[in-house]
């Protein structure tokens, strides 16, 4: 056997041998950490089937925990994280103050009264509102987007930013390395080149973020001199102008909101840029003191694979656990854990009613068909489903028993709650719960209904794609 041989022979042994370690410490933290069951089986089937290769997309895609905040990188951050006030909390009604002494003991932020919450519809009322509010800042602005398009609208963003920076503006802009990725070239180019400050969350491809490939910043954050904030589920993107009447037109909704509760907008912000580029944001420019501005009782929910793991969805079965009246629930994306569809089975079973409103055509085709595998599981209980008319509605929202709403990014899937980066905001409030619903009752009109009997009668071709589809929740 010549030497070239024997060092081939030498080199599968070495690949057989790292293959077989990799697999056994992969499947051992897949089966110690990861919390879904089907994810676990799932990864460690994947592992195993596909030696070597599944172990390395398991440690790039599967590992989904990151810690952001060490003491290092913290050092002088203002927290906002008081116990809420029990005054304001000792006015709400028992069902709703005890869902705020919940959400005080799983996330780390108060809540605050003397909030304004304004909803905006679509792009065509968000994008000048928030055009208008940089075009008016003295003294800072910090913009949070999972993807911020080139197109009409993302020249309207980078033009007022750029002339914020010209008149001394303190502007700090943040964008997803993902999500900036859905144009080219990004949008990051031509920030810099205008002379905004920019950074990415998480490249992609940096060798060391590998690990951490899969976790996105989904949050949509802007606020004004410490003082102004916008929230909720529309990204810069023309598609989002709905009266335009663009090739791809996405119904959404957003939130101006000022008040107390800004500040913990800020600090969300202030948190993923220190991450991202180690420079600390402290001081009246950024945080000026809040005076109240209005009646609603408000916290900012930060949820993410690091330490606000899991706080949206035990704030959500919380609401669910306590709810009585009506839930109702608005969201593109549904694919919620047992847990979650549990508890509105149980909220169903009490006598509550609740529905379910998703859009009748989908983006993601592939997540509509594992959503719709799932749905009998709540139709059998008495939840009602209902899906809306085009164009693809990316809303996000729930409300319970016409007091407590809750707005953000997050969507009602694995990714939302286990994987991204996400900011959402709870309202107490009857008025602002009441013109919520408002706008839900719109968009119910011309939605259908489905039933029970409808899902079961899906060609059995259609129900074993919509199986097919449903095995790969946990990856999705």
């Amino acid at each position: 056997m010549s030497l070239l041989e024997r060092l081939v022979d030498v080199w599968q042994y070495v690949l057989l041998g790292l293959g077989l370690l990799m697999a056994v410490v992969a499947s051992a933290h897949a089966m110690l950490w990861k919390r879904d069951t089907r994810g676990a089986l799932l990864w460690v089937g994947v592992i195993w089937l596909s030696p070597l290769v599944g172990a390395v997309l398991y440690f790039i895609l599967g590992v989904n925990r990151i810690r952001r905040r060490a003491a290092h990188i913290r050092a002088g951050m203002r927290r906002f994280n008081a116990p809420s006030d029990s005054i304001a909390t000792a006015r709400l009604d028992p069902p709703m103050a005890a869902l705020a002494r919940t959400v005080d003991r799983v996330t780390t932020r108060p809540l605050v009264p003397g909030n304004r919450v304004l909803p905006l519809l679509n792009g065509d009322q968000t994008f000048p509102a928030m055009l208008e509010a940089i075009r008016s800042a003295q003294s800072s602005v910090t913009l949070a987007t999972y993807i911020f398009d080139r197109g009409k609208a993302g020249e309207l963003f980078v033009n007022a930013l750029a002339a914020a920076v010209e008149r001394g503006v303190a502007v700090r802009v943040l964008i997803d390395d993902t999500g900036a990725r859905y144009s080219w070239p990004t949008m990051v180019r031509e920030l810099r080149r205008r002379g905004v400050p920019v950074a990415r969350f998480l490249p992609s491809f940096a060798p060391s973020r590998l690990m951490a490939l899969n976790l996105r910043n989904h949050r949509k954050i802007l606020v004004v001199d410490g003082r102004l904030g916008f929230t909720g589920g529309i990204n810069i993107r023309d598609g989002h102008l709905v009266s335009r009447h663009p090739p791809r037109p996405v119904r959404d909704l957003h939130f101006q909101l000022d008040g107390p509760v800004v500040a913990q907008l800020q600090e969300v912000f202030a948190e993923d840029w220190l991450f991202t580029t180690g420079e600390t944001l402290e001081g009246e420019r950024w945080f000026p003191k809040l005076d109240p501005t209005g009646p609603v009782l408000c916290r900012g929910i930060a949820d993410g694979p690091d330490e606000d793991f899991d706080a949206l969805r035990l704030t959500i079965l919380g609401a669910l656990a306590g709810a009585q009246r009506e839930v109702m629930v608005v969201t593109p994306y549904f694919l919620p854990d047992p847990s979650l569809i549990s508890a509105l089975n149980l909220a169903a079973l009490r006598g509550t009613r609740v529905d379910i409103v998703l859009p009748s055509v989908n983006n993601l085709p592939f997540v509509q068909w594992a959503s719709n595998a799932q749905l009998w599981q709540m139709l059998e209980r008495g939840c009602r489903v209902w899906f809306t008319p085009p164009p693809f509605d990316h809303a996000k929202l729930m409300l319970v028993d016409g007091q407590w709403t809750l707005i953000g990014s997050a969507n009602w899937d694995p990714r939302s709650l286990r994987l991204n980066f996400e900011l959402n905001v709870e309202c107490y409030d009857a008025e602002l719960t009441a013109a919520m619903a408002r706008i839900v009752q719109a968009r119910l009109q011309g939605a259908r209904e489905m039933t029970l009997e409808q899902m079961n009668a899906r060609p059995l071709p259609v129900k074993l794609r919509d199986g097919m589809a449903r095995l790969f929740t946990p990856f999705l």
